[in-house]
C-alpha cells in the first residue's frame, strides 16, 4: 500500500544573525550571492515547516522541502526505529559556505557543498505515477543559474529508497559543481563501519593515504578524534552503517561509474565528540555516511551551457548488518527524466525583487522606458543574484530610468556589486567610485584591500562611511581593522581609539581583532591573556585565532603550545572544496 501525507510540523528553530550588510564578494566567510551567518541564537523560536511523506508497507520517508529538500526521516515501519540522526531542532553551526551548517537527516547538495540552501524553502512537488510515490525538491540556484532537482521515489514493495538527482545549466557559460549526499546516523560507541577495502584519504589533523583492511572491523570507538575518509578506490559499490545497540544501521549503493564517491566522517570518541553537539538539542554524536558523483570534496566538474547531468543512488535502511558485498543494485523503473520538474527560481525576499526589476525591464519594450519599483535597501542583505545573467541590462535600464536620484544611485551600487560577482572587478571598482553610498564605500573598501592590496585608498573609502552606526558595524569595523592592520604600525592609535567605541560589545570577531591589534602593538602578553579569557564559538576549517595564537608564543619564545580548544577552531588540516574561489569562480 503506498501512502503520501503532507503537513506543516512545528519546530525549534535557533535563528542565525547575519554577518553585516557588506555583499559576500571576496568575502572569506561567505559565498555571493548569499547571506553569511556570524552566531546562533541559543534560545530557540517555534517555526511550522513543510513536510511531505511517503511510504509503503515498510518504509515511511519524510522530506522536508522548508530545510533545502532534505530528507527529514527515514522509519522502518517493522520495527518503528528511525534511522537517521534527528537532531531535535534546526540549530546552525558555523561552516562553510554560508557559516550555517545543520546535521541530521540526508542533505542533497549542490552546486557547492555544503547545500547554500540548508536553511532556506525550496520548490516541492509529489505524485504518485503507477505504482511508485514520488516526490522532487529543487530550485534554479541564484549563484549561476542552473537548475538543481532531487527526486525521492518509493515504489510499492521496495525496502530501499530511490534517491535521483538531476542538474542543468540553462545558462550562457560553463559552471563549476559539484554534489554529494549526505546521511547523518546516530552514533555510538558500538556502531560499525561496512565500508569497501581499498585506499582512502585520511582528512584529519594531517592528510594521508592508507589502506582500509578487510582483516578487521571499524567501530565509532576505535577513533578518538574527528576525521574523515574519502575512498580512492574500493573492492565494491555497497558502503554503510550498523549500531548494535540501537538495532539499526543504513547501507548506500550506487552504480560506480557514475556514482563513485564514498565518504566516512566521524567525531570519535573524547573531546571532539563536543563538536557534533553543536548542532543538537542534546548530547548526542552522529556519523556521516556520504556518496557523491565525484572522488573527493576537494574535486569540482563543469556543467556546459544546454548540458544536463543525472544520477541515481539507493539508501538501504536496516534493523540487522549487512553484507556489503552482497548487496545487489536495484534497478527500479522510474519516471523518464523529461517528466522530472525543473524548478524556477524561489520567491524569496532576496529574489522577489530582482525577479520584480526584471519583469519591469522586460515590460518596458526597447529598455528605455518603464517603471520599477524602489531598490532594495542597502541593510537588508538582499543583493542581485550573480545567476541570473540578464540583470546586469535590467539594472543599467534602472539607473538611468529611475526619476529619483537616489534610487538612481542604488542601482548602479547594486549594478557594479553585480558586476563584481561576475568578476568584471575593475569595472564594478570604477563604478562604485562614482558614488557616494555608505554602502558604496564599504564594499569599495574590502575589494581594494582584498583584489588591489591598496591598503591607503581602501581606508579612504572606510573613512568616507559617514553614518556612525555603519562605522561601527562589527562587519565593518574587522574589515577597516584588517586595512589599518596591512598599513602598518602608524595607524595602531588609530586602531585603539576605534576599540575603545566598542569596548563593551562581546563579539567572537572584535575580540578576536582586539588580540590582533595588540600583537600589532607589541603586548603578547595581553593579547594572550585576552584569548584565554573570551569564549569563542565553533567554527569549522577557519584558523585565524590558532595563527594568532601561534604567533603570540613564538614571540613570547614557547613555541609548540597546544591550541586551546575554547579558541573554538578545530584542528584539522585545511581541505575541501566547500566553494568555488570568488576570484577563480570557473
Amino acid at each position: 500500500m503506498l501512502k503520501r501525507v503532507e503537513w506543516r510540523e512545528p519546530i525549534l528553530v535557533h535563528e542565525s544573525q547575519p554577518c553585516g550588510p557588506v555583499p559576500t564578494i571576496c568575502d572569506e566567510e561567505g559565498i555571493y550571492p548569499y547571506v553569511s551567518f556570524s552566531e546562533t541564537a541559543e534560545r530557540p523560536v517555534l517555526r511550522k515547516l513543510r513536510m511531505i511523506a511517503i511510504e509503503n508497507d515498510w518504509l515511511k520517508v519524510t522530506v522536508c522541502p522548508d530545510l533545502g529538500g532534505k530528507i527529514h526521516s527515514i522509519i522502518d515501519k517493522a520495527s518503528g526505529k528511525e534511522i537517521l540522526f534527528h537532531a531535535g531542532s534546526v540549530r546552525p553551526v558555523r561552516i562553510l559556505p554560508r557559516m550555517a551548517f545543520i546535521s541530521g537527516g540526508i542533505e542533497v547538495s549542490f552546486p557547492i557543498a555544503h547545500t547554500p540552501v540548508q536553511i532556506e524553502a525550496v520548490h516541492a512537488a509529489a505524485e504518485q505515477i503507477g505504482d511508485r510515490l514520488y516526490v522532487w525538491c529543487g530550485e534554479r540556484e541564484v549563484r549561476y543559474g542552473m537548475h538543481w532537482t532531487v527526486e525521492y521515489s518509493l515504489g510499492e514493495r521496495d525496502r530501499f529508497l530511490t534517491q535521483r538527482t538531476t542538474f542543468t545549466n540553462p545558462t550562457s557559460q560553463a559552471h563549476a559543481w559539484m554534489s554529494w549526499s549526505n546521511a547523518a546516523l546516530p552514533a555510538r560507541a558500538d556502531s560499525q563501519f561496512h565500508f569497501p577495502t581499498g585506499r582512502v584519504l585520511r582528512h584529519a589533523d594531517v592528510l594521508e593515504e592508507l589502506e582500509w583492511s578487510a582483516d578487521r572491523q571499524y567501530r565509532l570507538a576505535d577513533f578518538d578524534r574527528m576525521q574523515g575518509f574519502f575512498w580512492k578506490t574500493s573492492d565494491c559499490t555497497a558502503f554503510g552503517m550498523y549500531t548494535p545497540s540501537l538495532g539499526s544501521g543504513l547501507y548506500h549503493i550506487a552504480d560506480p561509474a557514475v556514482t563513485p564517491g564514498m565518504k566516512l566522517w566521524l567525531y570519535g570518541t573524547g573531546r571532539h565528540e563536543a563538536w557534533a553537539h553543536q548542532t543538537a538539542q542534546r548530547k548526542e554524536s552522529y556519523v556521516e555516511i556520504q556518496a557523491g558523483p565525484l572522488l573527493e570534496q576537494a574535486d569540482n566538474n563543469k556543467l556546459q551551457p544546454g548540458a544536463r547531468h543525472s544520477h541515481v543512488e539507493f539508501w538501504l535502511p536496516s534493523t540487522e548488518p549487512l553484507d556489503i558485498r552482497a548487496i545487489s543494485l536495484p534497478a527500479p523503473q522510474l519516471v523518464e527524466l523529461s517528466r522530472v520538474p525543473m524548478f524556477d527560481w524561489v520567491k524569496r525576499d532576496t529574489t522577489l525583487p530582482w525577479l520584480a526589476l526584471l519583469s519591469a525591464y522586460d515590460g518596458s519594450g526597447s529598455g528605455v522606458s518603464g517603471a520599477c519599483s524602489a531598490p532594495p535597501e542597502p541593510e537588508s542583505g538582499c543583493w542581485p543574484p550573480s545567476g541570473m545573467e540578464r540583470l546586469g541590462e535590467a539594472l543599467h535600464w534602472a539607473g538611468a530610468a529611475d526619476a529619483d536620484e537616489t534610487n538612481r544611485s542604488l542601482w548602479t551600487y547594486y549594478r557594479a556589486v553585480w558586476l563584481a560577482a561576475q568578476d568584471q572587478m575593475d569595472v564594478a571598482i570604477q563604478l562604485l567610485q562614482t558614488l557616494e553610498l555608505d554602502c558604496a564605500y564599504a564594499l569599495l573598501g574590502r575589494l581594494l584591500r582584498v583584489l588591489k592590496q591598496n591598503y591607503e585608498a581602501s581606508r579612504v573609502a572606510y573613512d568616507s562611511i559617514e553614518s556612525a552606526a555603519w562605522r561601527l558595524h562589527p562587519q565593518l569595523f574587522i574589515e577597516r581593522d584588517l586595512t589599518l592592520e596591512a598599513i602598518g604600525h602608524s595607524t595602531l592609535e588609530e586602531r585603539e581609539r576605534w576599540f575603545k567605541q566598542v569596548d563593551a560589545l562581546q563579539d567572537d570577531g572584535l575580540v578576536e581583532r582586539k588580540a590582533a591589534m595588540l600583537v600589532s602593538r607589541g603586548s603578547f602578553v595581553e593579547a594572550k591573556a585576552l584569548l584565554e579569557s573570551y569564549p569563542f564559538g565553533s567554527i569549522h576549517q577557519r584558523y585565524e585565532r590558532t595563527l594568532l595564537w601561534m604567533r603570540i608564543h613564538e614571540a613570547l619564545d614557547t613555541p609548540n603550545v597546544e591550541i586551546p580548544e575554547h579558541l573554538g577552531e578545530d584542528d584539522l588540516a585545511i581541505y575541501g572544496a566547500y566553494r568555488v574561489s570568488e576570484a577563480n569562480k570557473e
